[in-house]
């Protein structure tokens, strides 16, 4: 059997962040009519909240990018941009001359276990970091670099999403899979302002719709497990 042929042919689909505001004041039956500046306001701020709770539940793969450290020697802490929300992977990069880059992944540590370390300012060959989480956040280094073994320091972050705004047609920035999402997560949070009786059956909602679009945006790599048990055989 032939599939559809009068197809629109576009991929054009994205509504801005006011026709979603309607939507899910529509969804809290609250129709468009009776919106007012008050309404918009609340919309504004429920937005810029939920994106910011979005941010706390999980790694948000559209805002995963790739930054670049130039290390100097003697030099353990840098800064990195402040609308990091989390650091994912982190590798030190050493080229020598014309030759490809070779790259050597570090490892997390944690506050306490940095603090335990006696010589905070010995150089060498750098092995792990410590991203510590300020409102101006940093990532630091040990070994310290040295200056000769690597040049470099390469990782990927999640940043914060950027502002929802009600003007000049803008959009979130969302992909198009967490429309719904979104558009759910909205309608919940505006009824539990204007429409009290049905924030239960939104949220309800709202957390299906979640669910859905967070289990769909992970990467799609397998992975295995092999343990080793050489050490059970003898020869």
């Amino acid at each position: 059997m032939a599939g559809p042929t009068n197809l629109s042919g576009t991929y054009d689909f994205f509504p801005t962040l006011g026709e979603l505001v309607i939507y899910a004041f529509n969804n809290a039956q609250i129709r468009p009519t009776s919106l007012t500046q008050e309404h918009m306001v609340s919309a504004k701020q429920a937005t810029n909240m939920m994106l910011a709770r979005w941010a706390n539940q999980g790694v948000n793969l559209w805002e995963v990018k790739l930054a670049t450290i130039d290390l100097v020697e003697g030099t353990a802490t840098y800064t990195v941009p402040t609308n990091t929300v989390t650091v994912l992977d982190v590798y030190a990069r050493t080229q020598q001359g014309s030759d490809p880059p070779v790259d050597r992944p570090l490892l997390p540590i944690s506050r306490s276990e940095y603090s335990t370390y006696a010589n905070k300012t010995q150089q060498g060959v750098t092995t792990v970091y410590w991203f510590d989480r300020l409102l101006a956040p940093t990532l630091t280094f040990w070994l310290v670099p040295d200056g000769q073994t690597f040049q470099q320091v390469q990782y990927y972050y999640v940043t914060q999403m950027q502002d929802s705004n009600l003007i000049g047609g803008q959009q979130p920035d969302i992909p198009y899979r967490w429309l719904e999402a979104f558009a759910d997560g909205l309608a919940y949070r505006l009824a539990r302002i204007w429409k009290p009786e049905m924030a239960v059956a939104l949220k309800a909602g709202a957390d299906e719709s979640y669910q859905i679009a967070a289990t769909q945006d992970v990467e799609q790599a397998a992975q295995y497990i092999t343990p080793d048990t050489s050490s059970y055989w003898r020869t």
